[in-house]
C-alpha cells in the first residue's frame, strides 16, 4: 500500500477485529480532523451549534471505495444491511459502528466510470474520505444560517431525500490549508 490511508482502507477487510478497529479509528480521525478545521467557526454560532447537536455532535466519516473493496469490507464486517438509497443517486452504502463512537459510512458507485458523484470522486481521487456527515436537527434552518451568516452555499438549493429516509444537503467548505471538505448535513424524518 502506498499510504497510511490506503493501508487503513485495506485493513477494514481484515479477518482480525482489532486490525479493523485500528483502521476505522485512523480513517475516522483523518476525516474528522479535516472537517473540524474546515468548520471550526460554525460552532461559535449558537443556533447552528445547537442544530448540529454541539458540543457533542454525531459525526460519521464517509469513505468512498471501489466496488470490490466495498464487498470485501462488507463481508469482513458481518455483511451489514445496505442503506435504502434513492434510485437517482449514484451510491450504494452501509454503515460500520465501532467502539468510542467511531462511525463510518462505506460508499461505492452503482455505475463505475459513470457520471454520479461517487464515480467522479473515485475517478479523480481514488479511494478515500469523500465526505464527513453531521446529524442535524433541521437541515433547512442550518442551510439558511450557513448561507446568511457564513456565505456557504449548499450543493442543492433545498434539502433532498437521502439514504434510509433522511433529508440531506451538502456543503463544499474550504479548509485553512486551502483544501476542500465535503460536509453532509443529514436529518432523520422522525427528527429523533
Amino acid at each position: 500500500m502506498s499510504s497510511p490511508l490506503a493501508q487503513s482502507i485495506a485493513d477494514l477487510s481484515s479477518a482480525e477485529a482489532s486490525k479493523r478497529l485500528r483502521a476505522a479509528s485512523e480513517i475516522y480521525r483523518l476525516g474528522r480532523a479535516a472537517a473540524g478545521s474546515a468548520i471550526s467557526n460554525w460552532w461559535a454560532e449558537s443556533e447552528l451549534s445547537a442544530l448540529l447537536l454541539g458540543p457533542n455532535p454525531s459525526i460519521t466519516v464517509g469513505l468512498a471505495v471501489e466496488r470490490d473493496t466495498f464487498g470485501h469490507i462488507r463481508i469482513a464486517n458481518g455483511t451489514p444491511r445496505l442503506a435504502d438509497v434513492p434510485p437517482d443517486q449514484d451510491a450504494e452504502e452501509f454503515e460500520l459502528h465501532f467502539a468510542e463512537g467511531i462511525s463510518l459510512d462505506i460508499l461505492t458507485t452503482r455505475e463505475p466510470g459513470g457520471s454520479g458523484a461517487i464515480a467522479k470522486y473515485l475517478a479523480k481521487f481514488g479511494e478515500g474520505v469523500q465526505q464527513v456527515e453531521y446529524r442535524c436537527a433541521n437541515v433547512d434552518r442550518a442551510t439558511q444560517i450557513l448561507k446568511e451568516k457564513f456565505g456557504v452555499a449548499p450543493v442543492y438549493p433545498t434539502a433532498r431525500p437521502g439514504g434510509d429516509g433522511t433529508r440531506i444537503n451538502f456543503f463544499l467548505v474550504t479548509s485553512p490549508d486551502g483544501g476542500k471538505v465535503l460536509i453532509e448535513l443529514y436529518e432523520s424524518q422522525s427528527r429523533g
